[in-house]
């Protein structure tokens, strides 16, 4: 008898963003990733890989952008240097991902390749 059990097939997170300045927005975009990708603030436990789900609200557009994407980069709760907790999530390589950097990159003309620090470096 087989008294194994089945591995659970993990459902991907869903995380909600409201970015409400060019401020916010410039720390949290990682423009370094192939497709971007954003810095979420949460103390939810992720592991790299893992798939995510983002619900993105930019400024004043009242539209929330959905965009899939993966975890690529993770700050525990307790990281030195004070650094906020969360989670990098890559954007997938598909019309909405793509999309939402232009959008992102487009809001930011002029302030990627500064010196300013950042969530994540």
């Amino acid at each position: 008898m087989n008294t194994q059990a089945k591995p659970q097939i993990a459902r991907p997170g869903v995380l909600s963003l409201n970015i409400n300045s060019k401020s916010a927005l410039y720390a949290a975009y990682m423009p370094f990733l192939n497709n971007g990708g954003l810095f979420v603030p949460t103390t939810k436990t992720y592991n790299l890989g893992d798939e995510v789900f983002m619900l993105l609200q930019l400024m004043d557009d009242p539209t929330r952008h959905p965009v899939a994407g993966r975890v690529v980069w993770v700050t525990p709760p307790g990281a030195q240097g004070g650094k906020t907790p969360g989670v990098g999530v890559q954007f997938s390589d598909d019309e909405a991902g793509k999309g939402l950097r232009g959008r992102i990159e487009q809001i930011l003309a002029g302030h990627l390749g500064s010196n300013r620090p950042t969530h994540t470096l």
